[in-house]
């Protein structure tokens, strides 16, 4: 099934799940800590700076919205559809983000510590300099994601899709990266001294240079560094 065809059917089953859910929903309310917006249309609103700390936004369509430097601590972003959202700044530390989809979304310089990412689908997401210090990021699909200075100390990426994402000058001390698919990931600056569970096989499909940093055991591809 294509990325297009479940995000597609993502956003069917969000819509029965609002509208059967909207009565319990209180999709009206003002924005504030522990408010329930779960399975609510809250597409293109502007939420900068907001407290949602421990909201319930499960399902939620969130498309083009913006949560610039938002408070999102511990809030349920299950299943929410995040397409082109703005994060920048924000605090999602301990957010729920098991299964939400993301297309062209800014991270940049967010925090998501002990955020859970579990089965996320995130395309073309920008988490420049953000700070995902122990998220579980395991089985999610980080596809063409741009980790460029972002801090990754932790973080669990256990039978994750890495497809074309960027880890340049990324702080990956203590990754893992068992059962990772990385196609062409790209590690150029990178220190991977310190990571868990890659194997060479894994390694040899990835992009890297003479300034990557290897875990003892494992060689630079004969094909680094990739041409374009």
């Amino acid at each position: 099934m294509s990325y297009l065809q479940k995000l597609w059917g993502a956003i069917a089953f969000g819509f029965m799940l609002s509208t059967s859910n909207l009565a319990m929903a209180e999709c009206n309310d003002t924005a504030g800590p522990a408010v329930d917006w779960h399975g609510c249309n809250k597409q293109m609103t502007v939420l900068s700076g907001a407290d949602l700390a421990g909201a319930n936004l499960a399902g939620a369509f969130l498309s083009g919205t913006v949560f610039t430097h938002s408070i999102l601590t511990d809030a349920n972003l299950q299943m929410t559809e995040l397409l082109r959202v703005s994060f920048e700044g924000a605090d999602l530390s301990g957010a729920k983000l098991e299964k939400a989809l993301s297309f062209r979304s800014l991270f940049t310089a967010a925090v998501l510590k002990n955020a859970t990412l579990i089965k996320a689908e995130f395309h073309r997401v920008n988490f420049q300099g953000a700070d995902l210090s122990s998220a579980d990021m395991t089985e999610g699909e980080f596809i063409r994601n741009d980790f460029t200075d972002a801090n990754l100390e932790g973080v669990d990426m256990k039978g994750a899709t890495l497809h074309r994402s960027i880890f340049k000058h990324t702080n990956l001390k203590g990754v893992s990266f068992k059962g990772a698919y990385m196609f062409r990931a790209h590690f150029e600056a990178a220190d991977l001294s310190t990571v868990t569970n890659l194997t060479q096989k894994q390694l040899d499909i990835t992009c890297g240079d003479q300034t990557t940093k290897l875990p003892s055991g494992l060689t630079a591809p004969p094909h680094w560094p990739c041409r374009e």
